[in-house]
Parts: C-alpha cells; sequence; structure tokens
C-alpha cells in the first residue's frame, strides 16, 4: 500500500513540473526586440542564379552550403580574371617576346613593320616598333636611348611608370635613364633620368618617326645607339642584342581560358609579395593562386576556374564591344566611336572613382599603357577611336562593303592610320594586305574635293578607289581603331567628328 502511494506522488510531481516547464517556454520572452522582417531568413528563398536556397530558422542546408562556395568561388575567380588582366596581358606580351628569340634586356625591332603573322593586341603597321623587356630582379638596368623617339615603360601590373622619349624627361633629345627594383640598397649615381619601381618585370615599348617615308633613316639612330644593361656593367656595358621581329609568328596575347590562371599564378610567383594590392592578393589567393605556394587546383576547382574564365571573358567581350557607359561614347547619339580613355585619363579614373569597366576594356583590347595615350595637349600625344558596328549598329561583316568618311580637317599634326582587327585575337585582321589598315602617309591616297578622305572596307577593291580600300575578309567580323597622332583643337572639342560605316549598295 505505502509502495503505490510513493508511486503515485513521484508522477504526479513530474507532470507538474513538465507542465510548468512547457509553459515557461511557450510563453513570450521576457527580453525581447523588436526584429525587423528584412533581418530574417526565410526557409525558402528562390534566386535567379543559384535557384532555391533553403534554410532551418536562418541555418543554411547541406545544398545551400555547396551552391553558396560554389558560386562564392566561380565570382572570385571570375573577378580574379577581370582584375589580374592587365599582369596577365603583360606577362603575355614578354613570353611572347621570348617566343621570337629576345630574352630580357635584348630589343625586339618590327624593322619592316608588323603584319599579321605576329599577335599582338591593336598593333600598327604605319611606324616601325621596338619592345624590349626591362627585368630588375638582379639590379638596376641603365637605358640609352637616341633622339626622336615615342615611348614608355609599364611594369608587371600594366601601371605606367615612366614615359620615354618626346613625352619623358629627355623631351624627344635622347638620354639615359636608370630603373631601380624594389629589392635595391645601393647607391644612385648622377646623370640619370631615375625611375624607380615596385615590380621585377617591365615592358619597354617604342616607336620612331620617320621623314618622307624613309624607314630605313628613322631606324638607324635606334640600332646604332640603344643600350639597354646592368648598372653593374657601366664600366663596360655588353654589344647590344637587336632581333628583327617583322614576319616572325609569336604570340604576346593572354588565353582567355582557364591557361590564363596559369599565367596569373606565374606573376604572382615572380613578382615580390607586396608588388599588387591587398586586395588583388587577397583575391588570387582565395582561389588558390598564392606567393610560395604549389598552384594546384582540384577536380572541383578546375571546373569553377574553367567556368569562370568563359564567364570572364564573355563578360570583357561586353565591355570591350558592346559598352553600355555612355561615358565611353566621344559622340553619343551622334556616332559609333567610343574609347576607354574617352574621358581622358589613362588611370581610367573619373573623379574620385576608378572606371572598373574603362580599365577591363582598355587591357582586353589594347596594350601599352601611357598617360601621352589620352593628353589634351593641343599637337601632342595621341589620340584613339574604335568601332565595331555600323551606323546602324550592326557588327561589321568582312563579307559587306562599307565606306567612312573623314571630313576635311583632319585633325592630326603627325598623321592618322586607321586599322583593321580581327574581333577574336584583336590583332591585324589577316588579309592579303600587309599593312592590315591605311593612314594619312598612303601613296597616292584619293581626297575628295571638298578636303575629306573615303576608305572602303570590304573583300574586293572599289573600283576607281583601289588606292584607299582596306582589305576584309567574307564571313569574319572585324573592328577599326582610329589613330590621331598629335591630335588638334577640333578633336577635343568635338567640332570635327568622323564618319560611321555605311553599308554600301
Amino acid at each position: 500500500m505505502m509502495k503505490h502511494i510513493i508511486v503515485i506522488v513521484l508522477t504526479t510531481t513530474l507532470i507538474s513540473c513538465s507542465t510548468t516547464s512547457n509553459e515557461t517556454i511557450a510563453a513570450e520572452p521576457k527580453y525581447k526586440a523588436d526584429v525587423p522582417a528584412n533581418l530574417i531568413t526565410p526557409d525558402s528563398v528562390n534566386t535567379t542564379l543559384l535557384g532555391e536556397l533553403t534554410f532551418s530558422d536562418g541555418m543554411p542546408s547541406e545544398q545551400t552550403v555547396r551552391k553558396s562556395y560554389d558560386f562564392l568561388d566561380t565570382t572570385r575567380a571570375t573577378q580574379a580574371f577581370l582584375k589580374g588582366l592587365p599582369a596577365v596581358s603583360i606577362h603575355s606580351m614578354l613570353e611572347g617576346l621570348k617566343q621570337g628569340g629576345a630574352q630580357p634586356g635584348d630589343l625586339m625591332l618590327w624593322d619592316n613593320l608588323m603584319d599579321a603573322r605576329s599577335l599582338l593586341l591593336s598593333p600598327n603597321t604605319t611606324t616601325p616598333y621596338a619592345f624590349a623587356e626591362i627585368n630588375l630582379k638582379d639590379g638596376p638596368m641603365v637605358l640609352k636611348l637616341p633622339p626622336r623617339l615615342l615611348g614608355a615603360v609599364d611594369n608587371a601590373y600594366f601601371l605606367h611608370i615612366s614615359d620615354v622619349g618626346i613625352t619623358g624627361p629627355d623631351k624627344g633629345k635622347g638620354g639615359q635613364y636608370l630603373f631601380i627594383g624594389p629589392d635595391y640598397k645601393g647607391d644612385i649615381p648622377g646623370g640619370y633620368h631615375v625611375v624607380y619601381s615596385k615590380t621585377y618585370r617591365h615592358w619597354l615599348f617604342m616607336r620612331t618617326f620617320f621623314k618622307n617615308n624613309n624607314i630605313a633613316e628613322s631606324i638607324r639612330g635606334l640600332k646604332e645607339h640603344f643600350q639597354l644593361y646592368p648598372l653593374a656593367r657601366a664600366d663596360n656595358p655588353p654589344k647590344q642584342n637587336i632581333i628583327n621581329a617583322s614576319g616572325k609568328k609569336i604570340n604576346t596575347i593572354h588565353p582567355n581560358n582557364i591557361e590564363f590562371f596559369d599565367e596569373l599564378n606565374a606573376v604572382v610567383q615572380y613578382e615580390p609579395a607586396n608588388a599588387f594590392k591587398p586586395e588583388h592578393v587577397g583575391l588570387f589567393a582565395s582561389i588558390g593562386i598564392k606567393k610560395g605556394q604549389k598552384y594546384s587546383p582540384d577536380v572541383r576547382m578546375k571546373k569553377i576556374l574553367t567556368d569562370a574564365a568563359a564567364i570572364a571573358n564573355a563578360t570583357a567581350r561586353s565591355i570591350t564591344f558592346q559598352p553600355r557607359s555612355e561615358h565611353v561614347y566621344f559622340y553619343p547619339g551622334q556616332r559609333r566611336w567610343y574609347s576607354p580613355l574617352a574621358g581622358g585619363s589613362s588611370s581610367f579614373m573619373k573623379g574620385d572613382a576608378l572606371m572598373l569597366d574603362d580599365r577591363i576594356m582598355f587591357h582586353y583590347y589594347a596594350t601599352g599603357i601611357t598617360p601621352a595615350m589620352a593628353i589634351r595637349i593641343i599637337g601632342k600625344g595621341s589620340a584613339y577611336a574604335l568601332t565595331a558596328h555600323d551606323a546602324q549598329g550592326k557588327y561589321l561583316d568582312g563579307s559587306k562593303t562599307y565606306s567612312v568618311t573623314l571630313p576635311s580637317g583632319i585633325p592630326a599634326k603627325d598623321f592618322w592610320s586607321l586599322m583593321v582587327y580581327d574581333n577574336q585575337t584583336r590583332s591585324i585582321l589577316e588579309t592579303n594586305q600587309k599593312a592590315g589598315g591605311i593612314d594619312g602617309n598612303a601613296k597616292n591616297l584619293q581626297t575628295n574635293d571638298d578636303g575629306s578622305v573615303t576608305i572602303y572596307f570590304g573583300p574586293l577593291a572599289p573600283i576607281g578607289n583601289e588606292n584607299n580600300w582596306v582589305q576584309t575578309m567574307p564571313n569574319k567580323g572585324f573592328n577599326v581603331l582610329l589613330r590621331l597622332y598629335g591630335p588638334l583643337e577640333s578633336w577635343f572639342d568635338k567640332t570635327w567628328m568622323p564618319g560611321d560605316f555605311e553599308l554600301s549598295k
């Protein structure tokens, strides 16, 4: 009897305790905030890119975690491509020079001008060009230049560090430069234009000026007086090695697939750890590219990098050939000509903002950055305008024939040129014409009665206008770059406007 009583009492006590506990939990918390609805993560969210994302009281499901990390890694890899584009582009340039037999310190000279056999981003065939790698890893380098040159030096992230020649400290009179890298601690001798850099590898690009189309005369001084050698050998400089690059089949253009990241890793491993912005270093590291560590993406990451390269390439092409920013157009609503330098800044700054799309467009399409490309001084530097469309906004088609008219008073103190480029490579279009374009110095160039010049683009020469014809290829798209060397006031105030590409009937 006593045993049963005890059991009943205990059971009653447990029930009482349980009831009290449940009532306490069910009640409103004593300490309670007014939580806005926008802080709460729903149990299910539908997104355009990732589909349904599911949660349990804000905690992501395994599937949502996987989708999130895949998306994060893909976006970071895409940004690594777009932000690493300048570094990989100059890396590809310098490696391409090696394909032609040029080692750091050698001068690669297009003695007989450029043509479509060399793959280069938007090159020009109207004047002789010369390139060299200035490598500061083993110490400072001395550069000696003759007069009448125009050029610049960019570092391993394609940042401009100095002009040389006409727009440089020597003012086109020739002179001696001393390039000093990040590791040098020694004395700096006098008698040089001293240039400091945070990176090891640099690209020197130059063009010579010639009179009366005498190319041989214009490059003779370069061959005889150009020198690039280590400061350590200043007392006994080595003989300058000069390589004629004309006709060489080399590739200086970066990959657009997963191999892009191999080249980005090569840059990161070679250059000093602090050569790039911490944000970029962290971005590259987030996808497995970190100085001093082996770059070895697993199967999952290789797939992500493959997708990211494809997305980034599509993005760069969209920005380059269908720009959505009105400020890159020289004549919005009137002409199709545009440029990432239209804002007048080679640093791609607009006020306090860096124009990210402008930088992407430039480095995807072109090469060689210098303030002289965007300088607003009458008769100095150069101006560039690009189009990939006809007057109706359609992509240019090599199967068709177009005409474009440059009104009289073409605003170029030195000369002008129109170059045709392949949409795929952004290099000279492969045709039977070596020049791949035409310029104001062309022989027998026909001028209209009003002083304007009409140029024809098509697969066949128009009868009677053969001297004003640039060849294109059937079933092959193309784009065109207008250059004005020594642009004049009417270019800057936009009172002179080049015509659009008009479809010939």
